[in-house]
């Protein structure tokens, strides 16, 4: 049987199947979304969650932060071949990022571990802090 290449690649895409035991049911926040809204909250930045930043299609952000036009997107599954590394996910995403740009939004993009080391929130109070003309 011939296998177009549309297909080979969606079959790449697909994610692979690594054990016969059962996932274990997954919070709806990630251990990464926990710590950034610690962050957050610590530094007294008001942010919104699962916010619906485009007019037209029901795409939602992590975060945004409140009164700027800043959007937070918490990357998981980077080493894992998560939904965000693959094909159709990251095309998907891109479409997602471009659109938050071009409708006047700054996306920061992080994954856990650089949450976890700081970064994010650095990121995001040196935007913040340019923003306000700083």
């Amino acid at each position: 049987m011939n296998t177009t290449f549309k297909e080979a690649q969606r079959k790449r895409s697909q994610p692979v199947a690594r054990s016969n035991v059962k996932q274990k049911f997954r919070s709806k926040v990630s251990k990464g979304e926990a710590l950034l809204e610690n962050h957050l909250n610590a530094l007294k930045i008001p942010f919104t969650k699962e916010f619906r930043f485009h007019p037209d299609r029901k795409w939602q952000a992590d975060f945004r932060i409140d009164d700027m036009p800043i959007l937070v997107e918490v990357e998981g599954g980077v080493f894992s071949n998560g939904r965000h590394t693959r094909g159709e996910g990251y095309t998907k995403d891109c479409e997602k990022y471009s659109a938050a740009a071009v409708n006047g939004w700054f996306v920061i993009r992080g994954t856990t571990a650089q949450i976890k080391a700081g970064l994010v929130i650095q990121w995001i109070e040196k935007l913040i802090e340019r923003l306000r003309g700083g």
